[in-house]
């Protein structure tokens, strides 16, 4: 059998029926990790010894008739900032470069007790801050499709990685899109889960081997179809280890049980952050496709103006990541807030959100509230809303230092290139699930990914009409030169 391509849950469940061993599957992406990943350089941490005695014991359990859990045997990455016991976790910033993890974070201790076979980690920018994958530690990761372009970024190893057939499943992180946007470049499957319901700690940021859980972030499964995202959600979602004593999540099924019945609303573009005219095509297509299956599909969105909600995500999201900062650094922020001439630009907002006082962050935080609440409100009337996740597709490489001075183009107009977060962040800082979903590709042949966006905690109904959109027009297709 090639198991290249199949699927995680069809792995666990060959392993299971002695159809192929752990250690068999092991070596079988140990050698397309040594195939493919010199020239997409997704896969950074290497652990093969270990895994492989892990594989070996999988082996040993199956023979006594004793299956871990769900995905026993299944060998896997994880991405680089997460704490995997013994290796390093650098967040590839250079100045970590001699931390190992004491521990596994709580998200890689749960796939680990359901049986995955963890042989390494996956690149990222420095401290999960970009929408391109490269650090001074691990070098650049490129995208499968192209390798000139970008696999997006945090996650872009984690996306990379599947889209060239190196693993089957993956575990990635998501703040403003990181989780979303790799999907949506590299032409794979990420669900963004509701926050607070999978456990983060042990990820950097922040500090390493802290018990800090920033607000808005959250980790998530990437893989290359709506079902192993499913699988990986019921392993990874529950309480961290300070609620465990008491708290159980247990998330709903699917809305619908008939595509027939879902209520859809469409949302291909916006003038709050207009995208490529091929990107809200594709999503229309996509809506046309379930509104041919019998769905109800319109053209809505809740009564926000997103423009505004973008702007209180960028401040809460720059107020997240102050305590990095040293107090000096936040001095200048400050009086570079109160200096700016144009107080909404976005690098203005960073500063205020940066330096805002406590009973500022309060204020934002109930704004955040009744954003929260007119979401709801809106999902008494739909089940799921369609949107875009970034304004572009994969880009060229462009590791100019100045975030602020990069530029990406849109319809022909050239956009700062920070705007790229505009609907990851509208999205995020309400706390919604989002799972990305390929749509199809542009005429150039690049990816293009779509949110399946819906109410919280209710994840399986956006994975749910996820794989039904699969069904309907495709789902992942695999880069030339990988087969």
């Amino acid at each position: 059998m090639d198991a290249t391509w199949m699927t995680a849950g069809e792995l666990a469940a060959a392993v299971r029926a002695r159809k192929v061993s752990a250690v068999e599957l092991l070596e079988h992406f140990r050698k397309r990790v040594d195939q493919h990943n010199p020239k997409v350089n997704a896969v950074v941490v290497f652990d093969w010894e270990r895994a492989r005695e892990q594989a070996v014991a999988a082996d040993a359990a199956l023979a006594k008739g004793k299956a871990t859990g769900p995905l026993h045997g299944v060998p896997m990455t994880v991405k680089e900032c997460f704490d995997v016991e013994g290796l390093p976790t650098t967040a590839g910033a250079v100045a970590l470069k001699a931390n190992a993890a004491l521990r596994h974070a709580d998200a890689v201790r749960k796939l680990v007790d359901a049986g995955a076979v963890i042989f390494g980690k996956t690149n990222t920018p420095l401290f999960a801050g970009d929408f391109q994958t490269y650090n001074e530690v691990y070098g650049t990761t490129n995208n499968p499709w192209d390798l000139t372009r970008g696999p997006g970024g945090s996650s872009g190893g984690s996306a990379a990685a599947l889209a060239s057939g190196m693993t089957p499943i993956e575990l990635g992180s998501d703040i403003g899109g990181s989780i979303r946007n790799p999907a949506h470049f590299c032409g794979v499957y990420g669900h963004k889960p509701s926050f607070g319901i999978v456990p983060l700690r042990g990820h950097v940021p922040g500090p390493p081997n802290s018990r800090y859980l920033p607000d808005i972030a959250v980790a998530g499964p990437l893989a290359r179809n709506a079902n192993d995202l499913d699988l990986a959600l019921s392993v990874l979602v529950g309480p961290g280890e300070w609620d465990a004593v008491a708290w159980r999540i247990d998330l709903p099924a699917p809305r619908r049980q008939s595509i027939k019945d879902y209520r859809i609303a469409l949302c291909p573009d916006d003038p709050f952050c207009p995208v490529d005219t091929e990107i809200a095509d594709a999503i229309s297509r996509a809506g046309d496709a379930l509104a041919k299956a019998g769905a109800t599909v319109r053209q809505s969105k809740p009564a926000i103006d997103f423009g505004d909600s973008f702007r209180l995500f960028y401040r809460m999201l720059a107020a997240t990541l102050a305590p990095g900062y040293d107090e000096r650094l936040l001095e200048q922020m400050a009086l570079g807030a109160k200096a700016a001439t144009d107080q909404r630009a976005m690098s203005t907002v960073f500063l205020q959100g940066a330096t805002m006082r406590h009973i500022d962050y309060i204020r934002a935080a109930a704004a955040r509230q009744e954003e929260r609440a007119r979401w709801a409100d809106f999902f008494t009337g739909y089940d799921v809303f369609l949107c875009p996740i970034v304004m572009t597709t994969a880009f060229a490489h462009d590791h100019s230092p100045d975030l602020q001075g990069r530029h990406l183009t849109v319809n022909g107009v050239q956009r700062g290139y920070l705007e790229a977060i505009g609907w990851a962040g509208l999205i995020g800082n309400v706390r919604l699930p989002s799972t990305v979903v390929p749509v199809g590709r542009t005429k150039a042949g690049l990816p293009i990914g779509m949110q399946v966006v819906g109410p919280y905690l209710e994840d399986r109904t956006c994975i749910d009409v996820a794989r039904r959109l699969a069904d309907l027009i495709g789902g992942f297709t695999s880069p030339a030169g990988y087969a």
